[in-house]
């Protein structure tokens, strides 16, 4: 029996199958970047619900794992040397899993590292910027007279959605072939048309190769199926 009671967080939620890579997450655009990455690989794992609306992510247990207290983290067993893995940032989870499974990342120098600056790209650009949109938009910034703020998030959300949607053009997916880029990219895109409501405002419908392969991401079992996780 794998023993993780080293590990502070398994006293908050206790691990029903210790040997599995235990996932502490939500359903959010960061968070199902993990859960898909999961389903698309088939490693087994166990998922954890941390509720924002109990201020879990604060807790003392989740920020032993995740120091910038933020979802999604892992705690993986069966890590490097047959070790226990601790890790956050959804980034950083991606690039561990695709290289512990040897999916969804090329082996090819030049294609492994075009897969990486794409991911960075979301990490750097995307998830930051469509953040911002949905707080001005959708979330308290609603509120807020002044408008400049949100323009500056939907102006900057459009250039990335261009730079993206010029990218795809004559290309199935962000790199050769389906990656962890693309796990990382379309969930956001996803967020910042459904759950912002922001498809107007940002002129959504304009990007037409960007909507081609957000169409063909959603089609996929393992992302529908990562998309409710954890329930």
């Amino acid at each position: 029996m794998t023993d993780l009671s080293a590990f502070p967080i398994t006293r908050k939620w206790p691990a029903k199958h210790p040997e599995r890579l235990q996932l502490y997450s939500l359903p959010t655009p960061n968070g199902v970047k993990v859960s898909i990455m999961l389903e698309e690989i088939g490693l087994a794992y166990e998922a954890h619900k941390v509720s924002f609306d109990n201020d879990d992510q604060l807790s003392p247990a989740f920020i032993s794992l995740s120091a910038n207290n933020k979802i999604p983290a892992i705690l993986d067993p069966n890590g490097p040397g047959g070790q226990p893995l601790p890790l956050f940032e959804s980034g950083a989870i991606l690039q561990y899993l695709a290289e512990k499974s040897g999916q969804l990342l090329s082996q090819d120098p030049a294609q492994r590292y075009q897969t990486l600056q794409w991911l960075m790209f979301q990490m750097g650009g995307i998830g930051p910027m469509f953040g911002q949109v949905g707080f001005f938009h959708f979330f308290a910034g609603k509120d807020f007279e002044d408008k400049r703020p949100r323009d500056r998030y939907v102006n900057e959300s459009k250039r990335l959605l261009g730079v993206l949607d010029r990218h795809l053009k004559g290309r199935e997916w962000m790199v050769d072939e389906y990656s962890i880029a693309d796990i990382a990219i379309f969930p956001w895109v996803r967020n910042l048309v459904e759950r912002y409501n922001a498809r107007e405002l940002i002129g959504f419908d304009a990007f037409k190769e960007v909507q081609r392969v957000l169409a063909a991401f959603l089609e996929r079992p393992a992302v529908q199926r990562g998309l409710k996780i954890p329930a």
